[in-house]
């Protein structure tokens, strides 16, 4: 079959349907997301399975698991189909006006940085729904999935945090590490040495998605070494966690400042260089043209820098 003769039996039912299954995973829940019924989604999935001569989907218990080209055409299918809404809308891209879905995936600790800036989202665009996913859930690869529209995430601004060439980095501010403990700590009170800050066991941060932390590689060119006693998903429950026990947590210095969890506890410089660190916004290159995820990274940008400022 011609790529005109196979491209001409594909229309934009069929795009929105195989986001929907994307997005969803199943064909009842997708059906009812775009007011159809499940037998006219099961029928427009079978003509995308003839037309694009791949399954796309195959059945887990209840769930429809996506085929490795359903996943590359995911991001690729929501550019497409925002750009095209734009395309129809001759004063370009209007918050107030828009109405779909986009998908944020931040930890939960950066959820209380950009609290004020997301619900500008909402109030400037009413119609958009934005769906707030778990980063410990939703990594990479979901960007390259099509499930998730941007990533917010900490990370170590001196080296690569993925080799994924498709992905975009957006830098929203730089930042400091610092030393969470507790005001009862033995440390409290006293200067922070690196002989005293190795002394006591740590709590550190679990995240398959990024590379031994800079400053960890730094101990380790001064061959010293961190005795880490737990690992945690988030800072929230590491500075609980720190709250009841003389474990030492080494965190964002912007999220020490402005968080409820670390509210009453004593924060202190890192006794050794560690390099520079900061806050990134991650997304898929097919979102570099959808106005929608260009305003939504603009929004962000700057309630995220309101914040800094008055934090």
């Amino acid at each position: 079959m011609s790529d005109i003769v196979r491209l001409s039996r594909i229309n934009f039912r069929h795009l929105l349907v195989l986001r929907q299954l994307l997005e969803e995973q199943s064909v009842t829940q997708a059906a009812t997301r775009l007011c159809l019924s499940p037998s006219a989604v099961s029928k427009i999935l079978s003509q995308l399975r003839d037309c694009l001569d791949d399954e796309l989907f195959y059945r887990q218990g209840n769930q429809l698991l996506p085929t490795a080209k359903a996943k590359r055409l995911g991001p690729v299918i929501s550019a497409m189909l925002r750009e095209m809404d734009n395309l129809f809308t001759e004063e370009g891209f209007r918050p107030e006006g828009f109405q779909g879905r986009m998908n944020l995936a931040l930890r939960e600790s950066s959820f209380e940085l950009l609290a004020s800036a997301i619900a500008s989202v909402q109030q400037q665009a009413p119609g958009m729904t934005l769906a707030v996913h778990a980063k410990e859930s939703t990594g990479f690869q979901s960007l390259c999935e099509g499930r998730v529209d941007l990533l917010v995430l900490p990370h170590d601004l001196g080296q690569p945090p993925t080799g994924r060439n498709e992905l975009i980095w957006e830098r929203l501010a730089e930042d400091e590490m610092c030393c969470l403990m507790r005001a009862e700590h033995p440390l409290a009170a006293k200067e922070l040495t690196l002989d005293a800050y190795l002394s006591f066991a740590h709590v550190g941060i679990l995240d398959a998605d990024l590379q031994q932390p800079f400053f960890e590689q730094s101990l380790a060119q001064l061959s010293r070494r961190r005795n880490l006693a737990m690992e945690v998903a988030d800072f929230g429950a590491a500075a609980s966690i720190c709250r009841h026990s003389d474990l030492l947590f080494t965190c964002s210095a912007l999220w020490a400042s402005m968080a409820a969890q670390a509210s009453g506890m004593v924060v202190k410089r890192l006794p050794f260089a560690y390099g520079k660190v900061g806050y990134s916004m991650v997304h898929h290159q097919s979102g570099s043209r959808d106005p929608a995820l260009q305003w939504l990274k603009a929004t962000l940008l700057s309630g995220f820098k309101q914040s800094i400022s008055q934090g």
